[in-house]
């Protein structure tokens, strides 16, 4: 089991309904031992507080109400009925944080993501506002200045036509890789600020930015390997299967090898899903960190795809409903100015109100839905190795927690 420096801080104390020596009801009236039963006119032996019976009438005590104690299952409560009236669930855990120490569902890894955005948002927002704000605004421009410039030189009456669209398009891909560049380090960036973030809310510890940053600056060449390796191993799967069609000059082997190696990038890419919080908060190595996700992910394949698919599907919604109005504002802004020959030559989505627009959405869905995608990753691997490696103890320990014991009814298993 591995320590990791990111939960190695102290913590708060525990949750209310966790502190040692709480007491469960069983004691009496409240304050104390109950007063002596000594009169004629009062039973030898009295009800709990609240069912007191009429004096002179002997009756017995109900059976104590059974709260859950640690080492019973998930959902047993060693009586016939649940707390309060019967209400079955899971026994309450330790909650020093954003998430409960023990096995995670699917609503309460979302809630957990949720929350940290909420209740930190002062150094969560930022980071993804300032990432999403660099990304668009170079985004804009290239989207400007490259697609002004291919639908210019696109003119087919001219005699040098095709070689002015080549140079235009070879053009534009130098500044659509250097926009992709962009992205890719505001990512990483953010993403490892984020992990930072997200492993000390776990305890219920906030954080600054400049804490952030300087927890996840000695990782970030690391984290730019990992994801550079990841991307040419998906460019690798997909092309492969490709070239067949490629050199036959086959369409319809192109897409069907394109499909076959569908099923082997997602396999691969859920495999290797929770590699860079495994980096981040374990301080390892690349390969060690792929090794330590394969591992996680073993045997949990098809529930962290789902959960992942699911993320993925509500960020996609909210993005939409951001970015979609703000989108069809600019380009009807485009339309007004251009007419009907900036929809035909493309000039009407290029200019600088539809791209303004464009990007104003985007920046606002990145700043909520990046902070999710990033939440769920964390969360994931935390859970994972709960549920393996009984990761709760250490986090219980960091968080300084007292007495803590985990449920002895799921043990951790090895993986």
């Amino acid at each position: 089991m591995n320590d990791s420096p990111g939960w190695a801080v102290p913590g708060p104390s525990p949750s209310d309904g966790e502190r040692p020596g709480a007491s469960d009801g069983r004691d009496g009236a409240e304050g104390g031992t109950p007063p002596p039963a000594g009169g004629p006119k009062w039973s030898a032996e009295q009800p709990p507080p609240g069912e007191w019976s009429s004096p002179g009438t002997p009756q017995a005590p109900k059976a104590p109400q059974q709260l859950p104690q640690p080492g019973a299952g998930w959902g047993s409560y060693g009586g016939p009925q649940g707390p309060q009236g019967g209400q079955w669930g899971k026994p309450p855990a330790a909650k020093p944080g954003v998430i409960p120490l023990r096995p995670l569902d699917l609503g309460e890894i979302l809630d957990g993501a949720v929350a940290t955005m909420r209740t930190h948002w002062r150094t969560v927002l930022p980071i993804t506002l300032v990432v999403a704000t660099v990304v668009q605004v170079i985004s804009v421009l290239v989207q400007k200045y490259t697609y002004a410039d291919l639908a210019v030189t696109s003119d087919p009456g001219s005699g040098d036509s095709l070689k002015e669209a080549f140079d235009a398009l070879g053009g534009s891909m130098v500044a659509l890789l250097a926009n992709g560049f962009v992205q890719l380090i505001g990512t990483i960036v953010a993403t490892a600020m984020l992990t930072m973030i997200f492993s000390r809310a776990v305890l219920g510890h906030g954080s600054s930015i400049g804490e952030a940053w300087r927890e996840a600056r000695p990782q970030l060449l690391r984290l730019l390997g990992l994801t550079l390796l990841l991307a040419l191993g998906g460019i690798v799967i997909v092309l492969v299967p490709l070239l067949p069609g490629i050199l036959l000059r086959s369409v319809g082997i192109a897409v069907a090898g394109g499909l076959a190696a569908l099923p082997l990038l997602i396999w691969l890419a859920l495999k290797f899903s929770l590699a860079s919080p495994a980096l981040m908060l374990e301080k390892s190595s690349v390969i060690t960190s792929l090794r330590r996700s394969s591992r996680l992910v073993q045997g949990s394949w098809w529930r962290i795809f789902g959960i992942t698919a699911l993320t993925g599907l509500i960020t996609a919604f909210v993005s939409a409903i951001i970015v979609w109005p703000l989108t069809a504002v600019g380009l009807a802004i485009g339309f007004a100015d251009s007419g009907m020959e900036g929809l035909e030559n493309g000039t009407a989505a290029t200019g600088w109100a539809p791209l303004i627009l464009s990007a104003v959405g985007a920046v606002i869905a990145q700043t909520i839905t990046m902070p999710i995608q990033s939440g769920v990753t964390v969360l994931l691997y935390v859970d994972q190795r709960i549920r393996r490696e009984a990761l709760d103890l250490e986090l219980a320990r960091a968080a300084g927690l007292e007495n803590y014991a985990p449920d002895a009814a799921a043990p951790p298993t090895g993986g």
